[in-house]
């Protein structure tokens, strides 16, 4: 007679966030290893850095329409699902990139394969927002936050001079390498045991359809059917209207997002016009080893010095390395002034994104995730474009410049809101009504 096995133990949540951390990092290192060599593919396909911005602009804003659509499957069931399914068509779409760059891809090829690679990792992203609050408590937000940070900048400082030198030694490589990380990705998501999906909403009592043959109204019933999902794809927007942290939330990812895109292709450009592709990485590794040391003081940071009195430091700080990109020549300037920045972005980021988290309902978490990212992706979309215009038609300081006034506003409104709306949020989440768990 056959005795039942043993029956399995609880999930391991530490076990389960280290997971999504190692997951979190391996596939970041392939998408900076291939994200950098991307435009410097279509420079050397002979496309100026007006094509390689336009492909850029038009991929941010596949992430503005995809995002929320996936966000509201995401927080009804089905983000385990999506994110193994979205990684695993990456690979595959990421790995016939590769084999195209083994000859000469004519542009709509590049184009369509880089475009689909996006919209899976769109989906990726949308779907995983929400996975960390079934990961950590409240009180190990920041920490949780912070070790996705650590992974975020640990592939900025391997990625970008990795994708350079493998992009030297031949074209599909980095491109392989991605593949890889989706692969990888994939298979770390359906490794974590701890249940990362929301339970679906039961129907109210008596709200069931009847039997289609015996509706007097099936019309009316469509519609009150359309208009109850209407109702859940707008909840993350009312969320994130109601919520002041939240607002907090949205001006900094919009505005910070689109002045941090706009530097970066700003650097690309300049870096990258003549070839020197692994100059550009390696400036770019070196403002991640900058973000990897802000991301590990982050959360002791917090702790110390308060989430208000770190983001308001933080935001007043963020000028001074962003003003000295007017003088910044060749990659050493620009290498000390993004390490600069590199540094102090992770610290805002970890309060903004450990805040975010603790204020939102979990049933929530990937719709009002998807609005904040659909915004970012918005402000960000237009960026690598006007970068192209302004370096080709004005000067490489003219971003510069309009980024430290950006920065310089940010830091003024995150002084005048920020203190009272963290101190009202902190309450909040003390007495359990924060995020709909207490």
């Amino acid at each position: 007679m056959n005795r039942p096995g043993p029956r399995p133990g609880p999930p391991d949540r530490h076990r389960d966030l280290r997971i999504l951390w190692w997951v979190n990092a391996v596939d970041g290192l392939g998408s900076q290893a291939s994200g950098l060599v991307l435009p410097l593919l279509l420079l050397e396909l002979g496309h100026g850095p007006g094509t390689a911005g336009v492909l850029a602009s038009a991929a941010a804003l596949t992430g503005v329409v995809l995002g929320p659509l996936v966000a509201l499957p995401a927080d009804r069931g089905r983000r385990r699902r999506l994110m193994t399914g979205s990684a695993a068509l990456a690979a595959v779409g990421t790995g016939v990139l590769a084999l195209a760059c083994l000859g000469r891809p004519a542009l709509w090829v590049v184009v369509t394969l880089a475009l689909t690679e996006r919209l899976c990792a769109v989906t990726y992203e949308a779907a995983s927002r929400g996975a960390l609050v079934r990961l950590a408590a409240r009180d190990e937000l920041p920490r949780a936050a912070a070790g996705l940070q650590v992974g975020d900048q640990v592939a900025l400082v391997v990625g970008p001079a990795l994708g350079g030198v493998l992009f030297q030694l031949a074209r599909p490589v980095p491109f392989l390498a991605d593949a890889l990380s989706y692969a990888a990705a994939s298979l770390g998501v359906r490794a974590i045991r701890t249940p990362l999906d929301t339970p679906a909403p039961a129907p109210a009592p008596g709200s069931a359809d009847p039997d289609p043959g015996s509706d007097p109204d099936p019309g009316s019933r469509r519609g009150e059917r359309w208009s109850a999902r209407l109702g859940a794809a707008r909840a993350g927007v009312v969320t994130v209207a109601g919520s002041p942290v939240l607002r907090l939330v949205l001006v900094w990812t919009s505005t910070a997002g689109g002045a941090l895109t706009l530097l970066f292709y700003t650097a690309l450009f300049r870096l990258g016009a003549d070839e020197r592709s692994a100059a550009a990485g390696l400036v770019l590794a070196a403002s991640g080893a900058a973000g990897l040391l802000g991301s590990l003081i982050a959360a002791p940071a917090v702790r110390r010095l308060g989430a208000a009195r770190l983001l308001t430091l933080a935001a007043w700080l963020l000028p001074v390395p962003c003003g000295s990109l007017l003088w910044a020549d060749g990659a050493v300037g620009w290498g000390a002034a993004f390490s600069g920045l590199s540094f102090l972005v992770p610290l805002i980021t970890v309060v903004l994104s450990s805040v975010a988290v603790a204020c939102t309902p979990a049933a929530l978490q990937s719709r009002t995730a998807a609005v904040l990212a659909s915004s970012s992706a918005l402000a960000a979309a237009g960026a690598p474009t006007l970068a192209a215009l302004l370096v080709t038609a004005w000067s490489p300081r003219t971003p510069a410049l309009l980024c430290t006034a950006l920065f310089g506003a940010l830091a003024v409104y995150t002084w005048a809101k920020a203190p009272g709306v963290l101190r009202a949020a902190g309450a909040a989440a003390a007495t359990g009504r924060g995020d709909g768990r207490g």
